[in-house]
């Protein structure tokens, strides 16, 4: 499938579904791609940037069925439904500015007499993009605009949940933009299509965001081709709750951490690390803003609660849940669920061993684990196979950093909570949360280009041979 879509509405009907990709198809997308790709990289990088900014004039005006979709397809609230939207908005104009930005050959010094040398970052080529369903359009595009944008053409498999808003859209917006055939691909499907874009011959770069395990085959798929690879996976993320900090404002940013979109973020509150005494105050807070959040339907403006993506998430959530409590965590409150609605959960008395402190949940779940001083703060936040994010919340905001700066993440945010993303900052994480690459800001560039370097001798040397 390449970037052609309906020119009408948008959406032709209520449906979703999307055809398997086969490999074939894949290496035929692969084969196009490498084609179109070097007339692309040789035009102006104000050429390619226009193309972006046309793009984010359109997603400033989207289809009036896309806020829709987003509920359709992956159990959005409007709220989330809005925030990625504007996300994903920031994402276009990031990338637009971004273009320029490889294309000026930096002099080096050489210690040969009559030698000079240049170094510049050029594009990769091809670029496999594989994308997860839960923010579907702007994990997207914090890919495909900045390759796009730095000269490379584009295989994109949406996750099989949103091939519309992760796939199908995508295609509509550049090609209604004006981007040339061929340098974009969308390719549907599961694992299998997955592994074809990877084993592409052509594709030289996979950037990857998903699930730990996934990322894992991805690597060993890519680094067995020698191919580069940026990995962005999975967090159990510490918002960590000093002595001094206002129990109800901490406990706001906590709840919006933990059940914004469901809790089905990467970034995502896992474990709420709380000194313990504001620990009483702050569970106390921390479960009223979770009863008070309406659960439901997610095209109901009210809702802030919708459904989990699958019944197998679902299942996973309510057995962490059980299994918590039956190991001696109290349930505070919520824990039950409707069709795949889970009402907002807040657990306490969470300690490590138990599964709410030890797994990434994805799930509308508080799990609350008191500390006694900031060294047992500390060790609690690291004790984790995982380090995407973590978040310090105190009154004494020297104090805070002190604390954020022991801590093993690849982001710490301090007076905040975990679920920040901007797209000129560098986001990623360390451990199993990915292989230390990153997206956003100057990590773009070192993303999607790589360094080529150019002597050049006058005269023409001679050598002894």
């Amino acid at each position: 499938m390449n970037t052609s879509a309906p020119s009408g509405a948008f959406l032709p009907g209520a449906g979703t579904e999307a055809p398997e990709t086969t490999e074939a198809e894949v290496r035929a997308a692969a084969a196009e791609a490498a084609t179109a790709q070097p007339g692309w990289a040789a035009r102006a990088p104000g050429e390619r940037a226009a193309v972006l900014r046309r793009a984010l004039a359109l997603l400033a005006a989207p289809p009036p069925d896309l806020t829709d979709l987003f509920a359709r397809e992956s159990g959005a609230v409007r709220p989330k439904a809005e925030m990625e939207l504007g996300a994903a908005m920031g994402e276009l104009a990031f990338a637009a500015g971004l273009a320029g930005q490889a294309a000026a050959p930096a002099a080096l010094d050489s210690t040969v007499e009559g030698r000079t040398a240049r170094a510049e970052r050029v594009p990769l080529g091809v670029v496999g993009v594989i994308t997860p369903w839960n923010m579907p359009l702007m994990l997207a595009l914090r890919s495909v605009a900045p390759a796009l944008a730095l000269g490379n053409a584009v295989l994109l498999k949406p996750d099989p949940h949103t091939p519309v808003l992760g796939g199908r859209f995508v295609a509509w917006l550049f090609r209604r933009a004006g981007l040339p055939d061929g340098l974009l691909h969308v390719l549907p499907g599961g694992a299998a299509t997955g592994t074809a874009v990877v084993e592409a011959p052509q594709v030289a770069m996979v950037s990857f965001t998903g699930s730990t395990e996934a990322g894992r085959s991805v690597a060993r798929t890519a680094g067995g081709l020698l191919k580069k690879v940026s990995l962005e996976l999975g967090g159990n993320n510490a918002f960590v709750v000093l002595a001094d900090a206002d129990a109800d404002a901490a406990a706001s940013a906590g709840a919006f951490g933990s059940f914004v979109h469901s809790g089905q973020l990467c970034i995502a509150v896992g474990r709420h690390l709380v000194h313990r005494s504001v620990a009483e105050r702050y569970t106390a807070a921390l479960a009223k803003k979770a009863e008070a959040l309406t659960a439901g339907d997610p095209a109901d403006p009210a809702t802030r609660i919708g459904p989990l993506i699958d019944e197998r998430q679902l299942a996973k959530v309510r057995a962490i849940v059980a299994d918590t409590v039956a190991a001696g965590a109290r349930l505070v409150c919520g824990g039950t669920a409707e069709g795949r609605v889970h009402r907002p959960t807040v657990l306490d008395g969470v300690r490590p061993g138990m599964r709410a402190f030890d797994e990434e949940i994805f799930g509308p779940v508080a799990p609350v684990t008191v500390f006694e001083d900031v060294d047992e703060a500390v060790a609690l936040a690291d004790a984790t196979e995982y380090g995407l994010a973590a978040a310090v919340y105190g009154g004494d905001p020297e104090t805070a950093r002190s604390v954020a700066a022991r801590l093993r993440a690849g982001m710490v945010h301090v007076g905040d909570q975990t679920v920040v993303s901007e797209p000129q900052l560098p986001f990623g994480g360390v451990g199993s949360s990915g292989n230390g690459g990153r997206f956003g800001g100057p990590a773009a560039v070192e993303a999607f280009t790589q360094w080529r370097l150019t002597t050049e001798s006058t005269p023409p040397r001679r050598h002894p041979f």
